[in-house]
């Protein structure tokens, strides 16, 4: 009926069985940004916000949630992940997260790199929203996938 996995022939939702597929190496880097004011960019910068170090709550609160993703989004397996990085780039009006997770195993970690990036964005947010309420996260993407049977892909 459909080419998206997580239907069935008669068009009801799935979680897809993996359980015959090969374990392999997989990675995923997502990304997104944070548009602020300077002065917001400033304290988040210096950690002076009202509720301390921003980065590095939200450095967790992106690794948590990329091991938690199984438990947000409905069909997508529980990982065992090996490894998950969150980082931080400053830009002129702006942060730029990136979010890599990695793994041996029978799926994707597509969803985790995302999860984490939007989770780690949403922290900053929540941090520094007594400095700015107007703030805008944009641009929430996958940029590359390694490994399984799709092979890589990379963002234009």
């Amino acid at each position: 009926m459909s080419k998206l996995t997580h239907l069935d022939e008669s068009g009801a939702a799935r979680m897809v069985d993996v359980g015959d597929k090969p374990q392999t190496q997989r990675s995923a880097t997502a990304a997104g940004r944070i548009r602020m004011s300077a002065a917001t960019l400033e304290a988040v910068h210096e950690g002076s916000g009202p509720k301390g170090d921003v980065l590095s709550t939200a450095r967790i609160a992106g690794i948590m949630a990329a091991k938690r993703t199984g438990d947000l989004i409905p069909m997508c397996h529980p990982l065992m992940l090996d490894t998950v990085s969150v980082d931080f780039t400053f830009e002129n009006d702006a942060i730029t997260v990136t979010a890599r997770a990695a793994l041996t195993g029978k799926t994707g970690v597509e969803m985790e790199a995302l999860t984490a990036a939007s989770i780690a964005l949403l922290t900053i947010y929540d941090m520094a929203k007594a400095l700015e309420k107007g703030m805008v996260i944009e641009q929430v993407r996958l940029i590359e996938k390694t490994g399984g049977k799709s092979g890589d892909w990379h963002a234009e």
